[in-house]
């Protein structure tokens, strides 16, 4: 694609960025295959390819428009269309630059910025978030449906395994997660103490800067993620930490990525680079132990649903930010299976479930949307239960599944802990 950025951007590390990017599509349409929001829609502009457009003209000086930013805005940053996209466009790095840009040129209505704000706010202060998750749950039996909804219901808790070993790694210490499902934490704080491996909590750490980042608040966004990478560097520098363990998917791509939002910067880039290096999903990282370590667990597993205290046929949603942003299709679904869950098939396993971190609070009819069509599609099959690896889905079907809806781990620890 033939670019002339405008002389505000194209000097810029963004606009270098951008124009490499663009220069790369090459309007083959394959992206919209696979776009959840095209497919739901119809609108060229609200496909990859038309959003590209946008910000190229955006980019290059031509006029914006709040057409433009809510066509910017409907989009889920689910990847899809990088997984399929035969070019290799980056197009995650460019709707992040686009938007902002947008943002920046575009007065947003007042309620629609007060909600962005709040949700910014909220979301990533834990004093708030943990004192309004609690006041919901205290009181979810009574809560309106599309509040309770967003409160996950009560569920097995093994607590927090603090065992000592001398092999140790990371757990993101995490913004929403703790409050809403404490027990993903504590189960994978137990998966690995079996494996003889300590869990570390870095206190000085806190949110990934997703949320921040992707409302558009990059220097808040980037202020998160200096301050993650300050107090892991020196525990993965020294060699205390061998890795960085993620069982928040969304959050797993986020710092996966530091790398790149770092690489301009002198003080930081080599630090990100070595974050970026030692991240991994606990899927990922399971699959790399020593077989006899993922047989004894298998066991374990296979004896607790003999017992019938676990399901054994579930459906595995793997999220976006599993399969597209971090490219790991196929990779915790093959651990389950050597663990002993039966997997039942999912058609349409590629699409966004409409979760999109804050997308199901901001763009609630085209989240409905995909929900339903996803839940359809996983029920398909007649599962005992659903799981998933990402808080965000977790909550969002939850909220409308009728079988238990859970991130694998929570299964996997409860096996062991019974």
């Amino acid at each position: 694609m033939d670019t002339q950025l405008a002389d505000w951007i194209k000097d810029t590390p963004e606009g270098q960025t951008a124009e490499a990017i663009l220069r790369k599509c090459v309007h083959c349409g394959f992206c919209t295959a696979t776009c959840p929001t095209y497919q739901i829609l119809g609108d060229e502009l609200d496909s990859p390819r038309g959003r590209i457009y946008l910000i190229k003209q955006v980019l290059e000086g031509k006029q914006v428009t709040r057409k433009t930013q809510q066509h910017l805005d409907r989009c889920l940053t689910c990847r899809n269309c990088e997984t399929t996209c035969p070019s290799g466009v980056k197009y995650g790095q460019l709707i992040d630059i686009g938007r902002k840009v947008v943002d920046e040129k575009v007065d947003r209505p007042a309620g629609e910025q007060f909600k962005r704000n709040a949700l910014k706010t909220l979301m990533t202060t834990p004093a708030l978030f943990n004192t309004g998750m609690a006041m919901g749950k205290a009181v979810r039996g009574i809560l309106p449906a599309s509040i309770k909804a967003k409160v996950p219901a009560s569920r097995y808790n093994p607590g927090f395994a603090s065992n000592t070993h001398s092999r140790k790694v990371i757990l993101l210490k995490g913004c929403v997660q703790p409050a809403m499902v404490p027990s993903i934490d504590n189960a994978t704080s137990v998966i690995l103490n079996a494996l003889q491996i300590e869990s570390l909590v870095v206190s000085e750490s806190g949110c990934c800067g997703a949320v921040k980042f992707h409302l558009n608040d990059h220097d808040g966004g980037k202020a998160q993620m200096k301050a993650n990478i300050d107090a892991w560097y020196p525990l993965l520098a020294s060699g205390q930490a061998e890795a960085l363990v993620m069982n928040a998917s969304g959050c797993g791509v986020t710092v996966r990525e530091y790398h790149h939002h770092f690489e301009h910067d002198p003080a930081y880039a080599a630090k990100a680079k070595l974050v970026s290096d030692k991240t991994m999903d606990i899927g990922e990282f399971l699959l790399k132990q020593q077989t006899e370590s993922i047989s004894a667990l298998s066991n374990t597993v296979k004896a607790a649903m003999v017992q019938q205290r676990i399901p054994q046929r579930i459906a595995f949603h793997p999220p976006c930010t599993l399969q597209h942003g971090q490219q790991l299709k196929g990779v915790v679904e093959g651990l389950l299976v050597k663990l002993g869950f039966e997997l039942t098939p999912v058609a349409e396993s590629h699409l966004c479930c409409g979760s999109a971190g804050t997308y199901s609070v901001l763009q609630p009819e085209l989240s409905s949307q995909l929900k339903q069509r996803k839940l359809n599609n996983l029920m398909a099959g007649k599962p005992q239960a659903i799981a998933s690896s990402n808080i965000g889905c977790l909550t969002h079907l939850e909220g409308s599944a009728n079988v238990d809806v859970r991130h694998w781990v929570e299964w996997v620890a409860q096996a062991l802990s019974s």
